[in-house]
């Protein structure tokens, strides 16, 4: 199977059809959210900590953003992919949403944000999908922005999928020569289909850093009719539940409820409730 940074370039890729499975698609939808409640995890954000400015990198349709939402944090997010934007305004997204290429940095004022997460994003940087793009550069822009925009002590947690090993140490190699210190965490590494590739990036002189899943007293099943992986931990699971106090199960009424109001906090126009609001719909035909 190709790899979708193969087929072209990640702006033409993620087409209004491609874009559209983030919204619709169940296991596309169950995948992004589980490695965005494990970024969020990664940063060790303090249960007490209560609205936090987060940046997320490569947002597409907002799935990640919402892990952030539900843990009571407020987000920016950028992708390259205006029809990816589109899916995430038509979500009704709590956090904003820009289109930027991140090979270009970020316009942000330093020390903007709190924390970074990015999900599936940063392998693109390492192809040059145009004649005068050089990834060493690119990635070079990326991560000197990306250092400048965090507070000192801020972590980034930047989940990707490398080609092969030089890519690996290209990315790690290109971060920690912009300041950041940190390294590789990966979850499942006896496992093919499990495992998963973390950056973990420090600002400050926290850098301790966190245990990597599937080494001892965790566990992973596949299940045989599909490709997906599903992972369980003996300690808790933490897919459904948010790591923020008493959270409402994700799509329940209670939690459908409790976003309204965050959004009417911020002064958007929300439609009033009644009886029908967090009602399941039935099957459309």
């Amino acid at each position: 199977m190709s790899r979708p940074e193969h087929i072209a370039p990640p702006e033409i890729f993620y087409d209004d059809v491609e874009s559209k499975k983030y919204s619709s698609n169940s296991r596309i939808i169950e995948i992004q959210t589980r490695m965005a409640e494990r970024a969020y995890e990664l940063l060790a954000i303090p249960e007490t900590a209560e609205g936090l400015m987060l940046l997320d990198i490569g947002c597409g349709s907002g799935i990640s953003g919402d892990v952030i939402s539900d843990a009571g944090h407020h987000w920016i997010g950028c992708d390259i992919s205006q029809h990816m934007l589109d899916v995430a305004i038509d979500r009704e997204v709590e956090g904003d949403v820009m289109l930027r290429d991140i090979g270009q940095g970020f316009p942000f004022r330093a020390g903007s944000f709190d924390g970074a997460i990015s999900i599936s994003a940063i392998q693109w940087l390492c192809n040059a999908e145009k004649s005068h793009h050089n990834p060493r550069k690119r990635l070079h822009t990326f991560f000197q922005s990306l250092f400048n925009v965090l507070t000192r002590g801020g972590k980034a947690i930047l989940q990707f999928y490398p080609e092969n090993s030089a890519q690996i140490e290209m990315i790690t190699a290109s971060a920690l020569r912009c300041g950041f210190s940190g390294g590789l965490l990966i979850d499942y590494p006896n496992s093919s289909k499990a495992k998963k590739y973390f950056l973990v990036l420090f600002t400050g002189n926290n850098n301790i850093m966190p245990s990597a899943k599937g080494i001892e007293g965790e566990e992973y099943e596949e299940e045989e009719d599909s490709n997906e992986v599903k992972y369980s931990s003996r300690k808790r699971d933490r897919r459904r539940v948010s790591k923020s106090k008493g959270s409402a199960l994700h799509k329940t009424k209670e939690w459908i409820m409790n976003k309204k109001e965050r959004q009417r906090k911020q002064g958007k126009e929300i439609k009033n409730d009644s009886k029908f609001s967090g009602r399941k719909r039935g099957p459309r035909f």
